[in-house]
């Protein structure tokens, strides 16, 4: 593979042996660059690898490189773009699903956003109000707006994603996986990672990537820096009459509507995806699996205004899911907290994009390698908190 994920890019001349806290997209991945570099790995999460409860799991993914205003992160979503191509290749699975991706906007405003997206090294094309409406009536377009198309983008299959990745590590002679045994406190000093029955698992470098459940294992002062937010999302059979034009429609990051609307397509036999930013709310703790039926509500009358012929009948499921972000910046929180110790607190779906870069600098972080640069601010320049023993306090109600 070109850039060499899964095969890390120096050895430190050492053996090191690495724990992981928590089982989504990041430690999976991180762990798989850490073993492939021949060091040993071992990863405890609270319940199964991977665990359906996570942040991480869900059917699909949005896979796009636009950011406006920011040219390093649309380069490094590029990059994430081809890595996700090797990754399939290096883990003999098939989870992604190239059928690219349409984010609508003034029309005023696409050309500068297709040329971001040319000078990253992405193919964008610019389609105005008239083409959207005569390519893709069934979606809902807010009318008069335009939109730009990427080609290089598409649905990840994040479940597919996450069950290869642990099947991978589950057969891999220097992975030890450990569900079903709850984190409750971290060590920086030791780098020790302290469990619910007890148990104690020493390493020689750690990383907490423990999703939303990230605060219950820092120091007040960093679990301070963290806002927990909580989204609901329909997911919908189409009728179909109308499966073949939903099955040529592109990922939607933005239908253009005031509430912030997007949709995924029905790719790989999954259900149609919807939700909205006006869905999406900052809460003080995890809450349960079922959906507050105000919210579902709510997107049921989003998406009756938008979709033409939306009806309740479509919703075959709803679901919540938790992420965490940085107060400051809205973003995912890098936080190194002793000698190869690291908290990364991950932001929703965009963490998961940038999966692949993001586990290769995590792992050249805690196995001494060579600092990889991802064009991110959040991996490159890391919160570091200096002096002090044990910046991860023992967790009341931790978990992994």
């Amino acid at each position: 593979m070109a850039s060499g994920y899964l095969v890390a890019p120096e050895r430190t001349g050492k053996t090191m042996r690495v724990v992981l806290a928590g089982g989504g997209v990041i430690a999976l991945l991180t762990a798989l660059e850490c073993v492939s570099a021949g060091h040993e790995v071992v990863l405890a999460d609270q319940a199964d690898i991977p665990f359906s409860g996570a942040t991480s799991f869900d059917r699909h993914r949005v896979l796009r490189a636009l950011h406006p205003g920011d040219p390093a992160a649309t380069a490094a979503a590029v990059t994430a773009h081809h890595a996700w191509l090797e990754l399939e290749h290096a883990l003999s699975t098939s989870f992604y699903e190239q059928v690219g991706a349409l984010t609508a906007m003034p029309p005023d405003e696409a050309a500068a956003a297709r040329d971001l997206l040319s000078a990253a090294g992405s193919k964008a094309e610019v389609l105005g109000a008239g083409e959207l409406a005569e390519e893709f009536p069934h979606a809902g377009f807010v009318p008069g707006t335009g939109a730009v198309f990427e080609a290089h983008a598409g649905v990840l299959l994040a479940d597919r994603v996450l069950t290869a990745c642990a099947t991978r590590l589950r057969w891999h002679a220097n992975a030890e996986l450990h569900p079903h045994r709850k984190v409750i406190g971290i060590d920086a000093d030791r780098a020790e990672v302290r469990l619910a029955d007890g148990a104690t698992l020493r390493g020689d470098a750690v990383l907490a990537a423990a999703g939303p459940w990230s605060r219950e294992l820092l120091a007040p002062a960093l679990s301070r820096e963290l806002v927990l937010h909580r989204q609901t999302m329909l997911y919908c059979d189409v009728p179909p009459a109308d499966a073949a034009a939903w099955a040529a429609t592109p990922a939607i990051t933005s239908l253009g509507s005031a509430g912030g609307a997007w949709l995924v397509p029905p790719v790989a036999g999954t259900p149609l995806k919807l939700s909205a930013a006006s869905a999406c709310r900052v809460v003080d703790e995890i809450g349960g699996a079922t959906v507050p039926s105000w919210w579902r509500e709510h997107l049921i009358d989003t998406f009756a205004a938008l979709i033409p012929g939306f009806r309740r009948d479509w919703l075959v499921d709803t679901r919540d899911c938790h992420y965490l972000a940085r107060r400051s910046t809205l973003g995912p929180m890098l936080a190194v907290l002793g000698d190869r110790v690291l908290s990364y607190a991950a932001c929703g779906g965009s963490s998961f994009k940038f999966a692949p870069l993001i586990a290769r600098s995590l792992a050249a972080r805690l196995t001494g390698a060579d600092p990889v640069r991802t064009g991110l601010e959040p991996l490159d320049r890391p919160l570091v908190r200096a002096g002090g023993a044990h910046p991860i306090r023992p967790a009341l109600r931790g978990v992994s």
